[in-house]
């Protein structure tokens, strides 16, 4: 199996230093794809906003839990699944699109896969159905995004991993580096992922004295226009255009 592009852990490292608003804001300055693309809608929600951020490699799987599989197999004894999570690049963050007709129904994860998810360098799970057990997965500091939550698993089952699944409307495709926090999850272009981290330190001290600035007595909307200018947010034109 080929693996796709990794970058380092120190690069993983740096970039669980800043918020997912701050990424988006770095990434945007980058120029490297749409501003109204790359991200979330916010449809999935964060479950445990007081958890660090999250940078990992996502693994995709598509699931049901509504009906039976036609295999009859219980949801966690796909060996198959566990070893191609563990053949993806650390840390890893699971991604399961629920293709029901009413997605979450029944909760894939919940405190077993959780567990043994976070034993497979898991970090969290994104998915557009259902999730449980949510003290017991918040305890092992495992994150989690999720349309709602059920008190059941009903018939959650693996449809197909290793695939591109859709979640809010972000496509997300296997090895893809994902950065998540309160906020909610966006993706980290690979070819701008080692240079993410420094624009995302200029940007945070470009706010800084900003907001310095408009709570001092110095403020005025002149002086404010011309720091705006300065600050070169390149918000004129799309990408594509550069």
């Amino acid at each position: 199996m080929t693996h796709p592009t990794v970058v380092s852990p120190g690069d993983i490292e740096k970039l669980r230093t800043f918020d997912s608003c701050t990424i988006s804001n770095a990434i945007e300055r980058r120029n490297v794809r749409l501003r109204n693309e790359g991200f979330l809608s916010g449809l999935a929600r964060c479950q445990f906003p007081s958890l660090p951020p999250m940078v990992g490699y996502a693994v995709t799987a598509r699931i049901r839990t509504a009906s039976p599989p036609m295999s009859q197999r219980c949801y966690y004894d796909r060996m198959d699944w566990w070893n191609y999570v563990a053949s993806l690049p650390e840390p890893r963050v699971m991604v399961l699109q629920d293709t029901d007709h009413e997605p979450g129904l029944g909760a894939f994860v919940g405190e077993i896969h959780a567990a043994i998810g976070h034993a497979l360098k898991c970090i969290g799970c994104v998915t557009n159905g259902a999730v449980r057990d949510l003290h017991a997965v918040e305890a092992m500091g495992f994150q989690l995004y999720a349309h709602r939550t059920s008190v059941s698993h009903a018939y959650a089952h693996i449809l197909e991993f290793g695939e591109p699944v859709e979640i809010d409307g972000l496509k997300i495709l296997s090895g893809d580096l994902l950065h998540g926090d309160r906020h909610g999850v966006v993706t980290i272009p690979k070819a701008v992922a080692t240079e993410i981290a420094e624009t995302a330190s200029k940007i945070q001290e470009e706010e800084r004295v900003l907001i310095k600035f408009c709570g001092s007595s110095r403020f005025s909307l002149r002086e404010l226009s011309q720091r705006m200018q300065n600050m070169n947010l390149d918000c004129d034109l799309p990408w594509r255009d550069r």
